[in-house]
Parts: structure tokens; sequence; C-alpha cells
């Protein structure tokens, strides 16, 4: 038996294009001899839905669409479509109004409908939130093999390879009881740098473990802040890896199912990306694609400031749309160093991107006039360093308003924990493309992106990173060298680190306790900022549910006995007592 994986790129909400995505692959799967297609989760309505499984016509829609498309379908074609069930009893028991489904479509009909098992609510995922979990172990037989289906999380329960169960059941040693011949699991796994190793690791393990070949169909494509890398694959009773599409694009796989030994056979292995720089640049590059795409834009602005976060965000763009689409917007100021026009001018002549010179020195002016009075015997500080980054975001602002482009924010993930950003300024934007990307990892991309050709000039890796809000500033006046903010940050932020632990393996007390304090204190940043693409475990995405007030400081100074002076406060942005940091 032939199988196909269609490995496609849903619209979330467009139910008659997803519809069509699916009805082309199983054509193609058709004239290839596939028996059985595998589709993603929630394949027919695009993942995540969110809210949108709210609306009862949405859901109703969608129940007319999967009929329309089982007419549809190539005859002697089964296919595995993900989309959302009704609970009847819902009333009665008090359960959630829908199931998480995968429904088999074959010679017109439905001919089964099964049921998510694991609920995840961790990270991104909120499916207790809509979905009641199935109950039953999920199988069918299509020309006597037995073909076990589980839907994404089920796969993620194997106390074995864990070392623990974080749900009762675990869908994988069910169907392993029951004897089916083969598992597939449809899946919509948002991307994570180094996960697809992790994912191929834990299906060995439960291959191996349960003698059992496994078929594993993700989707790919950017939705909002998530990116889906696809890069499906299968495994056979070995664990060995007989087949991978290719990652972050579409694609449709063929693999075969030997009926004699009951085991899949070798097909087409797609090889994995030569670093992790590779991998995460593809994720950023479709990111941006799809949700430009998606949110129908065809063209997006950006500032370029001569410094290495705009310039990578350039070039993402670049490979993205394509360099007739993305518009480089300098914009000096009196404290602009010669070397940020030369150096974003010499980016977007490498990148052949278009560029707009729209100096801000007398609209400084006017604002120092206008504000005069009221400002009278202060000194100049952090409201007029803000002031110059405002007014870039309001010029920024007005072209996308102007001619409808994407306003495209180049924040790191570094500036973005400790607050070191402007809100109204240099945070203005429809999409953070590199809010999810240490400092450090910016400096590795772009040297990775250069390693044949110079595209990011080579000054803008090499010269202090500054923002140039006064004269002879650069970024270490307000921060820790990068190297020791972004380990510091990734114990914090990603590995729940205390600061005891933080400090044992030999950071400085003081900069550990000032870091903590601005990562809580700049929530009311991240709260306001764009959607900003997800390659870690731990963005500040919809997966960051923290508090702004708060006044927890439970991990504060728990490394020793004494108390360790904090640093001077000082109100800023309209909130109070917040660490006294430069935030151009």
């Amino acid at each position: 038996m032939k199988i196909a994986i269609a490995q496609i790129n849903p619209t979330i909400g467009d139910l008659l294009l997803n519809a069509q995505k699916i009805l082309e692959a199983a054509q193609r799967a058709a004239v290839s001899g596939a028996r059985l297609l595998l589709t993603p989760e929630l394949s027919l309505c695009g993942y995540p839905p969110r809210d949108l499984l709210l609306n009862p016509s949405f859901v109703e829609a969608m129940g007319i669409t999967l009929q329309n498309l089982a007419q549809d379908l190539p005859p002697n074609l089964a296919v595995l479509v993900g989309t959302v069930e009704q609970n009847l009893e819902a009333s009665i028991t008090g359960g959630k109004s829908l199931f998480n489904s995968m429904a088999l479509l074959e010679n017109g009909q439905i001919k089964q409908v099964f049921h998510k098992r694991l609920l995840p609510t961790y990270d991104v995922f909120d499916e207790r939130r809509y979905f009641e979990p199935g109950l039953q172990a999920n199988y069918f037989t299509l020309d006597n093999i037995d073909i076990g289906v589980t839907i994404c999380e089920d796969l993620w329960n194997d106390e074995e390879f864990w070392g623990k169960r974080s749900y009762a059941a675990n869908p994988i040693a069910d169907l392993a009881t029951l004897g089916v011949d083969l598992i597939v699991n449809l899946s919509a796994s948002p991307y994570t740098a180094g996960k697809q190793q992790f994912r191929e690791t834990m299906l060995k393990h439960s291959a191996v473990r349960f003698q059992q070949p496994f078929i594993y169909a993700n989707q790919v494509g950017g939705n909002d802040d998530l990116i889906f890398d696809g890069r499906s694959f299968a495994l056979n009773r070995q664990g060995e890896i007989i087949c991978r599409a290719r990652g972050f694009e579409t694609d449709l796989l063929v693999v075969e199912f030997d009926e004699v030994q009951r085991d899949l056979q070798l097909g087409s292995v797609e090889p994995i990306y030569e670093s992790e720089d590779e991998e995460i640049w593809q994720a950023l590059v479709l990111g941006v694609r799809d949700y430009a795409r998606k949110c129908r834009f065809s063209k997006v602005v950006l500032g370029l400031s001569g410094g290495i976060d705009s310039a990578i965000v350039a070039a993402i763009a670049t490979a993205a749309l394509g360099k007739e689409n993305v518009l480089g917007v300098l914009m000096p100021s009196p404290y602009s160093s010669d070397h940020s026009i030369s150096d974003a001018v010499a980016l977007a002549e490498s990148l052949g991107i278009k560029t707009n010179l729209l100096p801000i020195g007398e609209l400084m002016q006017g604002f120092d006039q206008t504000l005069g009075e009221l400002f009278a015997g202060t000194e100049f500080g952090l409201a007029e360093e803000n002031i110059q980054s405002r007014i870039r975001g309001n010029l920024l602002m007005a072209i996308a308003n102007k001619f409808g482009y994407l306003l495209l924010s180049t924040g790191n993930k570094s500036e973005m924990a400790v607050g070191y950003c402007t809100l109204y300024g240099d945070m203005n934007g429809g999409l953070a493309v590199i809010a999810d990307v240490p400092k450090t990892r910016v400096y590795s991309l772009c040297q990775w992106l250069n390693r044949h050709n110079e595209i990011i000039p080579q000054n803008v890796l090499t010269k202090p990173p500054s923002a140039e809000l006064k004269p002879g500033q650069v970024d270490q006046d307000s921060l820790p060298a990068y190297e020791i903010l972004d380990d510091i940050l990734q114990r914090l932020i990603h590995n729940h680190q205390s600061a005891a632990q933080i400090v044992a393996v030999g950071h400085d007390p003081v900069i550990v306790d000032r870091v903590i304090q601005m990562v809580a204190r700049a929530e009311f940043k991240r709260r306001q900022a764009p959607p900003g693409l997800k390659i870690t475990d731990r963005a500040f995405g919809t997966g960051w549910r923290m508090p702004i007030a708060s006044n927890w400081v439970g991990v504060k100074n728990t490394y020793q006995a004494k108390t360790i002076a904090t640093p001077t406060l000082v109100y800023r942005d309209g909130q109070d007592a917040h660490p006294q940091i430069n935030i151009g």
C-alpha cells in the first residue's frame, strides 16, 4: 500500500482555500498510486484557529466544507482530514462542545471520525479552552491493514522517554496493545530551534519500544507568531528514518507499506540542515513571507539604522518578499554617526533594496521648542532620547499607512527582555521579525549569511552596537555585555533557574539581580509589542503569560542571606519605579 503525506500550508479560517489544497494534494496522490492520504491536524481550518472555534457559523461551515470535499475527492483514495466535530453530549455531561478530530473520507462519504485524546494547555497551546478529549483508541482498517490514528499531542506522553506521564493515557501504548500494523500521527507542531531532532528521537524511541512503524505528517507555514516547519517523516519498526519531507516548504511524500513484512519501506529522505543558523534563517524567512501574504501585504518598510538588527531584518525581508518589495528608511539625527548612514547605504546596495533618507533634526527642534517651557530647568535625559525614537516611529507608520506597507520592527529578544526599547518608537510595527532572536544569535545569523559573500557589511558586524541617541553612546553603557546578558536570560527565561543558580555558574550577583528586575518591569512594554516570530521554546508571544501589575520578587537575592543594594529606580514612560536604563 502506498501512503501519501500532504504537507500543506493552510490559511486559518479560509475553509475553501484549504479544502482546495487538500483536493489538489489528493489528486497528485491518486496519480502516484497512493491508497491513503494523510493531512495535518485541523488541516481544513488551519492551526491554531483559536476563538474562531467559538463562532457556531464557522463550525457549521467547516462541516459543510468537509462534506463537499468528501464528494470531490478521487475515488479509491482514502483521506484523513483534520476538522472539528461537535460533542453532542456536552449539554448533558458539561464537557466542551467540540472535539479536535480527524475525519476519514472515502468514496464520497465520511466513513469514520477520530478524536484527539491528549489536549495540551502549555506554552502556545490552549486546547482545553475549546475541546473535549477523546476517550477511545483510534484506528481503522484499510485493505486488511489496521492503521492507528493519533493527533499531535497524542504522541508526547511516553513515560519511558520522558521519565514521567503528563496525562493519564498513553494513546501509543493503547494502539500497540490493540496490535495495529501502523500508527499515523497528524500534527500541527510549531517550530522551535532543534525541535525536529527531538521529534525524531522521541518517535524512534516509541517505534523501537512498541515495534511499530510510524508516519508523522506535520503542517507547514506561518500563522501569526507561530511558524510550522513541516519536515514530515516516517520510521520503520527498527526506528530508522525511511522518509523525510522538505523543511519550511509544502511537500507531498509517498511511502510504501510492505504488507508481507508489515513495515514501511525506504523512500525519499530530505537531508537535515547543516547548522542551526540555517534552520532559523529558513524559519524567519517563511514567517515573514506568510505573515505578509496571509495579512494581504505585498510590500514592507523598516528603519535602517546602520546597525546589525535592522540589517538582518532587511536581509530576511528581502529573501522572503523580493528586493523590489522592501523599502529601507534612513532617519539620521544630529547624534547619528557617519557610519550609521554609510553602513545602511552599503547594506541596501548589497541587498538591492530601495531607500529613502529622512533626517529628523528639524523635527527634534520642533519638539524641543514645544516642550521647552515645560522642560525648562531639567537635564537632557531619557525623555529627550525617546522622542527621537518616537519621531522615527511616527515617520515609519506614516509611510506604512500612506502606501499600505507592512512595517517591520527590528528589536531583538535581548532588548525586549530588559526593556531596552521605546514604546511607540522603535517598537512600532505590524510584525517583530527577530523578537525571539537573542542579540548573540543575531550576530551568528549574520556571520552565517556572510559565509560565502559579504551581504552584511563588515563594519556592521564589528562596530559596538549603539542606539545613537546621545553623543558617544553604546549599548554597554546601560546593559551588560550581550554574551553575559544572553546567558543570564537563557537561564532565567528558558531554563527557569533561580538567581542563586545563575550566580552559581559565575555571574555577578549585582548584574543578575538587575537583569531579573529589568525583565519583570519591562512586561508592560512586551504586552504592547507587535507579534514576534517564535523560534525558541519560550518566546514573548502567545505562550508568555506574565502579569504586568506584579510585585513578586521571590527570585530576587535568594543566592545569599545578606541584602544586595537595589539599583537606582526612576520614573519614566508613564510607569513608576522602573530601572534606570537607556531605552532608545
